[in-house]
């Protein structure tokens, strides 16, 4: 369990791979109730001009808070979520987050963490989380 007290700007988060597959893209839309076909449907994906399926946002969210709730443990409590998407995350690569905090407020006992999501084909996920510690 990570304490307030314990966390120094500029402390770097243990990466994080996560092996993107058929089952994790489309269980994420089938999950968040997003039934856009480019999520679930090959040809509806390639009519688009996708290569392949690709990760909806709610997915890469869901990505981000586990990075972030790995570092800090149970006790710690997302408070901002601000993320910007960039390279598609398709079946067969692999996403790799990555962080480091960057701010530490002790009014409210919070701390921000900057990260990133990269793939083969560069950053799919950018943008920063806010959490309270104990």
């Amino acid at each position: 369990m990570r304490r307030f007290e314990q966390v120094q700007t500029g402390e770097q988060l243990e990466t994080l791979s996560v092996p993107i597959t058929v089952p994790l893209v489309v269980g994420g839309g089938i999950a968040t109730r997003d039934y856009f076909p480019g999520h679930h449907d090959l040809e509806a994906a390639r009519a688009l001009g996708s290569p392949h399926i690709f990760m909806n946002i709610l997915t890469t969210n869901g990505m981000v808070q586990r990075f972030v709730d790995r570092w800090t443990g149970p006790h710690g409590r997302m408070a901002e979520l601000k993320i910007k998407l960039g390279a598609p995350n398709y079946p067969g690569d692999t996403m790799t987050l990555s962080g480091a905090v960057t701010d530490k407020r002790e009014s409210d006992q919070s701390v921000e963490i900057t990260l990133k999501g990269t793939n083969s084909m560069g950053a799919h996920v950018t943008g920063t989380v806010r959490v309270h510690l104990p």
